[in-house]
């Protein structure tokens, strides 16, 4: 026997053997006779455990193995063997853990409706043909990193009750994960779907994470219902998305799509910053649905409907006028009177819709490492207010544009501006207008009346003639 550094005794046939030796053959089950093999499946029962590592496992092999334990097996070990064949594990029972680490299979692998009652591992396992998992129950964690899936790979309506690992795995076929129940976290960070795959009525528990991965062939997550948190910083699409997240977390950071996105948030909230969309996106919000960052966004045509834009920051968003504003919430101005430690002390707003990017340079809100300039705010209001369907919010931001050109503008400039403000707040306040010409039409009356009083004051007394005198005839 010959210990190779695959960390077990390999098989005594051949140095080209790397399958693990059984006692007392000093050989791999694959290279023992029909008499020593009937005698090893003799020793076993249900529950046994089985050492198949490194092994090249044949159909008529692993049916003789399943047959004696009654398809119920304990701990199993697997790793590095090689399936010839096609690989049925349907309905068998592992009872402890279970491990295919760098396995090969060349054909079909199927472990339908197969329970796991350990952690199960498939790390860097690869997958020549189909692979179905489809109804699999894992009480403990799964891992299936860097695994390859050279067809279709079906996980649908599997049971992952701990932590589920897919980091940087490949699947070249159509990938299902439809209504399939993650208790535990998910994590796909790095993988990569070459074809369609789908996510629809899954429902993952805690997080799901699709950071960096790749959807060459588009990818639905309408409905998945998430418990803490869904990353797709830095993924990327290649013929659209969809997505559905109800009460969770959406960490759109980064994200590419070239195609039709469509994001529709549940009382969800969602952060697009530094996302690039390249074709029609609609981000469309239900209940308490809020977006949170559009920072950098390069979009041609992103179209956000009855979402809550009050902690959005826009700034360095590439074509704002791209955007469309269909029945959003935004930021509003302070309520009440302000005290500051500068001219003039108090202040008080008018009502009227901003953005969070105002509040920011105002020190409104929290602090912000890089708060924009009043110029940068002009630019955005103007170029935002094309988009928005309200018309009362379209001019509360056209307001906010000469607001922020007023405050940093030069002398004349400046001057005209203030003077246009105070008169009909940038010609967009008629009720100031009109209240300007309420007082001065007062101011004029007032005038006019104490005028006429002081020269009727100031005109001599004249005194009233005497009457004729009466003259009396005596008859």
């Amino acid at each position: 026997m010959t210990t190779f550094d695959v960390g077990w005794t390999t098989c005594a046939t051949s140095p080209q053997c790397a399958g693990s030796a059984w006692r007392p053959y000093g050989r791999c089950l694959a290279h023992l006779d029909e008499a020593e093999l009937d005698e090893v499946a003799g020793g076993l029962s249900p529950g046994s455990a089985v050492d198949l590592r490194g092994t090249v496992v044949g159909e008529h092999l692993l049916e003789r193995i399943l047959a004696a334990t009654h398809r119920r097996l304990g701990r199993a070990r697997f790793d590095r063997a090689v399936f010839p064949g096609e690989v049925r594990f349907g309905g068998v029972v592992f009872d402890g853990d279970v491990s295919f680490d760098r396995a090969r299979f060349h054909r079909l692998a199927s472990f339908l409706d197969a329970r796991f009652a350990g952690n199960v591992s498939f790390r860097e396992v690869r997958f020549s043909r189909e692979l179905s998992l489809h109804g699999v129950s894992v009480a403990g964690h799964a891992a299936f990193d860097r695994v390859c899936a050279g067809r279709d790979a079906l996980f649908g309506s599997a049971r992952f009750e701990r932590t589920a690992s897919f980091e940087n795995a490949e699947f070249q076929g159509f990938a299902t994960f439809d209504g399939t129940l993650f208790s535990g976290d998910a994590t796909f960070r790095g993988c990569r779907f070459g074809r369609a795959s789908s996510f629809r009525r899954a429902e993952f528990d805690g997080l799901a994470g699709f950071e960096a991965a790749r959807f060459w062939a588009g990818c639905s997550m309408a409905p998945a219902r998430v418990g803490r948190r869904l990353g797709l910083a830095g993924a990327w699409a290649g013929n659209g998305f969809d997505v559905t997240a109800r009460g969770c977390a959406v960490d759109l950071r980064r994200l590419t799509v070239i195609g039709p996105l469509a994001v529709r948030l549940d009382g969800a909230d969602a952060d697009l910053e530094g996302a690039t969309l390249r074709g029609s996106a609609t981000v469309d919000g239900r209940g308490s649905a809020r977006v949170t960052s559009l920072r950098g966004v390069d979009s041609e045509a992103l179209t956000l409907s009855r979402v809550d834009l009050s902690t959005c920051g826009f700034t360095g968003v590439l074509h704002p006028e791209r955007l469309r504003l269909a029945g959003c919430t935004f930021a509003t101005t302070p309520r009440g009177v302000r005290f500051e430690l500068r001219w003039p002390p108090l202040r008080w707003w008018t009502p009227r819709r901003t953005l969070a990017d105002e509040h920011a340079w105002r020190g409104w809100s929290g602090p912000e490492i890089d708060p924009p300039t009043a110029h940068r705010l002009a630019v955005l209001y103007s170029r935002l207010g094309t988009g928005v369907d309200d018309r009362t919010t379209a001019a509360d931001f056209a307001f906010g544009a000469m607001e922020m050109r007023r405050l940093t503008s030069r002398t004349a400039g400046r001057w005209l501006l203030s003077l246009s403000w105070i008169l009909c707040g940038y010609g967009l306040r008629m009720g100031r207008a009109l209240g300007w010409s309420v007082l001065a039409a007062a101011v004029m009356a007032a005038t006019l009346l104490m005028s006429s009083t002081s020269h009727a004051a100031r005109r001599p007394a004249v005194s009233p003639e005497p009457p004729p005198p009466v003259h009396l005839s005596h008859h």
